[in-house]
């Protein structure tokens, strides 16, 4: 076991997953609180750097290509102190943060990872359901379908049309900016109905303006990472485009992690009989 403890974080490497456990400070933001603890296999990992300053170091830890729905739907936006794969470390414990490294690149080697692209998401994203109130409004998700209840201070438009549920099977594709405090953010449901839509996100109904508090708005990308890894992988995209190839037998495993998902939510009563139906064709399309 090699492991480094350190105020912003844990990280731990057995050999097999990193297991990356937020720190309880304070100093710790919202968003790494919230997500928790993450278990990273080492078939997702591409490499690991050490990067040193004077005072400090920082560990990061670079994944493979399409292994992590968080990554998929942040793409590289979130902030770094709220980056869940880099971790700060004193200056007196960089000696352990370059053991628990060199363990870690001694792994892929043996084990011969790869560093291309994967072609099913090899970490499960943010548990469901999930939940964020913003100034725009309040969006929830519990697996199969996206809802957005307005505030009071969103654009009149919006609360015209009443609170905005989209099930899975309508969704095409997730798109989220940061609140950066500087720059208003957005979080965007775009659907087969809504793909060539230019609608600013203050007016669209299928997307929530990203304008009050930016370490609360923040939390919208769990929301958009757990609806992420939902959606076909976008490597099925690029399959069905070329020449129309079986899916791989790791995105076939995703899919029947899905159908198992969606079956023991219509059994605790979460999904009508229609709603399961329509849900579960969508999935098995995949197939």
């Amino acid at each position: 076991m090699a492991e480094i403890i350190q105020r912003d974080g844990t990280w731990a490497f057995d050999g097999d997953t990193v297991r990356i456990t937020p720190g309880l400070r304070r100093s710790v933001p919202l968003f790494r609180q919230t997500y928790g603890e993450i278990t990273v296999p080492l078939a997702a990992v591409s490499g690991i750097v050490l990067e040193t300053e004077r005072r400090r170091g920082r560990l990061r830890l670079r994944l493979r290509e399409g292994a992590d729905p968080l990554l998929q739907a942040t793409g590289g936006r979130l902030p770094d102190a709220a980056d869940p794969y880099r971790l700060t470390v004193d200056a007196d414990r960089t000696g352990v943060a370059e053991y628990v490294a060199e363990e870690i690149r001694r792994a892929l080697l043996l084990d011969r990872v790869p560093k291309d692209p994967v072609t099913a998401y090899l970490l499960p994203g943010p548990p469901v359901p999930v939940s964020v109130r913003t100034s725009d409004g309040t969006v929830s998700f519990d697996g199969t379908r996206v809802r957005i209840d307005w505030a009071d201070t969103a654009e009149r438009v919006k609360r015209a049309t009443g609170p905005r549920i989209i099930a899975m099977g309508d969704l095409v594709r997730v798109e989220w900016l940061p609140n950066t405090g500087h720059e208003d953010g957005s979080l965007r449901f775009v659907t087969r109905e809504t793909v060539g839509s230019t609608l600013p996100p203050e007016k669209d109904p299928y997307a929530l303006a990203l304008w009050g508090s930016a370490r609360r708005d923040l939390l919208t990308a769990l929301v958009a990472s757990a609806v992420t890894a939902r959606l076909p992988h976008p490597s099925t995209h690029t399959a069905a485009a070329t020449d129309g190839e079986h899916p791989s037998p790791a995105h076939q495993d995703v899919l029947l992690r899905r159908l198992r998902e969606l079956g023991r939510l219509h059994r605790d009563g979460v999904l009508t009989d229609e709603e399961f139906a329509r849900t579960k064709a969508v999935v098995l399309r995949g197939f």
